[in-house]
């Protein structure tokens, strides 16, 4: 790769191309070897279950992505469906067999019941309300499950688990705030946000830092700090920065960096959730760790959403559009689209730090190499990467890229979403009792490469 320039955020330095930190660490990192038991037939058969029930989180999850694509489902109450979705999951599985703490307390225990079937209708009780468009679908990926299950008594009891967890969490975000309206009135002076062309839609959704958060005590718990003052030299230098480089017309952004800009723009909780579907994957982990991992990631990126919100709106900073039209380029245009939102901090950098931090908690190391293939808008453009926080960092530089964050935004979107993936990561979903960390292990490391 060429070497693209580079982004400083307060913390770390990254280099767009990050050539330094791809040298294969992940080998270095194995997971350790469990006992799973004495008798051979047992062990077996655990395998077999294990495998199978993770492998239906995963397809839930894959399910739930393809149906928020068709009905184009917003980001931010797409990281509020897959949060309900895979807390159900989590909760229901756990209650089969209690190895992490549930996000609900109450379930009534249900060790006899069926795994799967409890994840398949825990999945489809909640995506029904949350997708209804999508309930055919939903009908036939549950009815897919509960013929493979032969067991009449464990598949009832399975189902009766799994609709009661999905159940209890639909009630408990059913007042959350996500549908209440708020009124927002644009700003007029220097440094506060106002519509931005090419089509100046209203703001979007300046209530959802007042949704209550998942894990988070409170929407404003990691508020980033202040931006730049407008005339500060640093808010002129960035001005300039994204001008040079983010412009639709720039002559400056390299192909490779157009690449990152278009593979980085769609949904953060679609793309966010196939990287841990890919990295999933290649891992021989159980029902118990997907669903958990499935349900962090997702935590984390809900809360990170609301946290963003709330100090996007407090701070209703203006966008670089704003700034350099009014400086005399009246005719500049970021090179992708301008959300319709304040620019301070970045959301983009909020969900892919938050995200890059549980997973690499999760499996006790950041150094787990993957590679994924874009979605919507862009589709079909594959980069690999060497760590999580590799590709989050990266995701975060996309936003100065494609001219719609300063890098003071991406910056403070960075660290408050290292601080809410540390949250979420030590404040839910604990394990039960004390164990051996996860980590990759060396034969899937070995498929990875």
């Amino acid at each position: 790769m060429r070497n693209s320039g580079s982004t400083t955020f307060e913390r770390r330095s990254y280099n767009l191309n990050l050539a330094g930190l791809r040298r294969g660490l992940a080998s270095l990192f194995a997971r350790p070897v469990r006992l799973l038991g004495t008798l051979a037939a047992a062990l077996l058969v655990m395998i077999g279950a294990s495998r199978a029930s993770a492998d239906e989180v995963t397809r839930w999850n894959q399910a739930a992505t393809d149906a928020s694509t068709v009905a184009d489902t917003n980001s931010l109450t797409e990281s509020c469906v897959f949060s309900i979705l895979h807390v159900a999951i989590h909760d229901a599985v756990n209650a089969v067999e209690s190895r992490y703490e549930p996000y609900l307390p109450g379930t009534s225990p249900a060790p006899g019941a069926s795994v799967d079937a409890a994840i398949a209708s825990a999945a489809h009780a909640t995506l029904i309300v949350l997708l209804p468009k999508s309930k055919v679908s939903f009908d036939a990926a549950l009815e897919e499950t509960l013929r493979t299950i032969s067991d009449d008594t464990r598949k009832a009891a399975g189902v009766k688990l799994g609709r009661a967890v999905a159940a209890a969490i639909l009630a408990a975000r059913e007042n959350d705030g996500e549908n209440r309206t708020v009124q927002y009135t644009p700003g007029t002076k220097p440094g506060e946000y106002c519509p931005t062309p090419p089509d100046f839609a209203p703001a979007f959704n300046a209530h959802w830092g007042s949704v209550t958060p998942f894990v988070l005590k409170s929407s404003a718990q990691f508020r980033s700090a202040d931006p730049p003052p407008v005339n500060s030299l640093r808010a002129l230098a960035e001005i300039e920065e994204v001008k040079a480089i983010g412009g639709s017309k720039s002559v400056m952004r390299t192909a490779e960096q157009s690449e990152i800009a278009r593979y980085w723009y769609e949904s953060s909780p679609r793309g966010w959730n196939r990287i841990a579907r890919e990295v999933l994957a290649a891992r021989h982990f159980d029902v118990w760790e997907n669903a958990r991992l499935f349900a962090l990631v997702n935590l984390a990126m809900a809360d990170g959403y609301i946290a963003n919100f709330e100090s996007k709106y407090h701070y209703n900073y203006w966008r670089p559009v704003t700034v350099i039209r009014q400086s005399g380029d009246s005719e500049w245009l970021s090179y992708l689209p301008t959300p319709p939102v304040p620019d301070y901090p970045s959301g983009h950098a909020v969900e892919g730090s938050a995200v890059a931090t549980v997973m690499a908690r999760f499996f006790n190391t950041d150094f787990i190499s993957f590679s994924m293939t874009s979605g919507a808008p862009y589709p079909g453009i594959t980069r690999k990467f060497w760590s999580f926080s590799e590709a989050a960092r990266e995701n975060a530089a996309s936003r100065i890229l494609n001219g719609i964050h300063f890098s003071t935004a991406v910056s403070a979107g960075y660290i408050q979403g290292e601080r809410i993936g540390e949250w979420v990561f030590e404040h839910a979903l604990r394990p039960t009792k004390p164990g051996p960390a996860i980590a990759a292990s060396p034969v899937s490391e070995k498929a990875a490469h």
